[in-house]
């Protein structure tokens, strides 16, 4: 049965929310101050009609928007999105009782991300390829994507169809499709045991649709053209799988913040380095050594700087810095240190950071809350944190990078 609620602010994953005695309903694609109906289910419902429409409302870009269980906020306007989504790092920092200089959020532009991870799942009506409806296990079939880079959009019915040649399950399975230097990187988790013909046919296709690669499970099945990206001008041939920023954009604009605050640092620490989006690019004028617990990427990463020219050295570490942490006394030999860890964020290296000499430091995070923490972390130990800038690489999504840039005074000896 339907009700009328009228919505009262937006909550962290962008859903409305509307305010009843019987306490909050959360209502995906509406917005603040408008009426509308919707399905209530406990503390969610599902939006029925716009009753009352907001002035900040605006038509969605893609016809699957609402749907298809990956953008969330098409129908925010422009700049209101914007300042909601540079909002998120603001409040999220300040009840961590850190007040300091947060810049304008570094805009996304549609059509620009590089890696997307598709759901595909064989039916009775045929292959389908496309997003999980959220809260569901349901696949939405797609057939545009506003956010994407034109090559996967364009590639759909390509990999469409090597699904289907690779489909060894009756589940669902994913397909992560990365544009790089040598074309589309397809890596493929769960999709079951391929047999001898399977492999044949699959890579047979692969390399007559000029594919780059096809990997499952980790395994190469066939790489027609070793996949490349650029760190700031140095080739790196990334693994199967391997994390890449969502945007080349975000990740030169983060690089950019990163490099300026570091200019100073002669040794510097890259934590959680991956392939080296940040040690290859800060090698132009500081020697880096680069930590990292997967051994494809940091093998990656070597690599490259082995084949570059005009790079300052760069040593690597294979470590698990969740498990073991670079101490104090390690840090202190470094005077500049960036550190991007995943959405857990980094809360011991943080402490080990706090006790350090390191003066310069840069805290990449994409989530705001262990974010928060970790820079609260570094601040009781001594750092003065001299920016924040919320970047966004995940457009019309809730999600948010930042880049916090600290400094602390040498310690008299």
């Amino acid at each position: 049965m339907s009700a009328r609620f009228t919505i009262a602010r937006l909550g962290s994953q962008g859903d409305g929310i509307a305010e009843t005695e019987a306490g909050e309903v959360f209502i995906p694609f509406t917005l603040p101050g408008e009426t509308v109906t919707a399905a209530r289910q406990k503390d969610r419902a599902t939006l029925m009609s716009v009753l009352e429409a907001s002035p900040l409302r605006i038509d969605p870009a893609c016809r699957h928007f609402g749907v298809c269980g990956g953008c969330a906020l098409q129908h925010l306007e422009t700049e209101a999105y914007r300042q909601w989504k540079r909002e998120k790092v603001v409040h999220t920092l300040k009840i961590k009782g850190i007040v300091c200089d947060i810049g304008a959020l570094v805009p996304c532009a549609p059509q620009t991300r590089r890696r997307v991870v598709f759901s595909a799942r064989r039916t009775e009506a045929g292959m389908q390829l496309g997003f999980v409806r959220a809260l569901s296990s349901e696949i939405i079939p797609i057939e545009e994507c506003p956010i994407s880079l034109p090559e996967i959009v364009a590639a759909l019915g390509r990999l469409k169809a090597l699904a289907g040649l690779i489909c060894a399950t009756t589940k669902s399975f994913h397909m992560t499709v990365t544009v790089t230097g040598s074309g589309l990187d397809v890596a493929v988790h769960e999709s079951g045991k391929l047999g001898e013909n399977q492999r044949r046919v699959a890579s047979n296709f692969v390399i007559a649709e000029g594919l780059a690669r096809l990997a499952i499970d980790g395994e190469i099945i066939v790489e027609p053209k070793k996949p490349v990206v650029l760190f700031g001008g140095v080739a790196v041939a990334v693994p199967p799988g391997a994390f890449l920023q969502a945007t080349a954009a975000a990740e030169q604009a983060m690089a950019d913040i990163v490099g300026r605050h570091l200019a100073r640092a002669k040794k510097v620490a890259d934590l959680f380095a991956g392939c080296g989006s940040f040690a290859l690019r800060l090698a132009a004028k500081s020697e880096v050594h680069a930590v990292e617990g997967d051994a494809a990427a940091l093998s990656a990463l070597d690599r490259a700087f082995r084949f570059a020219s005009g790079l300052r050295r760069v040593t690597s570490e294979r470590r698990d810095l969740f498990r073991r942490p670079l101490t104090f006394k390690e840090l202190n030999a470094f005077d500049g240190l960036v550190f991007d860890p995943p959405r857990a964020g980094a809360e011991d290296q943080s402490k080990q950071i706090a006790r350090s000499d390191v003066p310069f430091v840069a805290a990449v995070s994409c989530n705001p809350v262990t974010l928060a923490r970790d820079l609260r972390i570094l601040i009781d130990g001594g750092y003065a944190l001299k920016s924040v800038t919320p970047i966004d690489q995940f457009l019309w999504s809730p999600h948010v990078e930042a880049v916090a840039l600290l400094e602390k005074p040498k310690r008299r000896r």
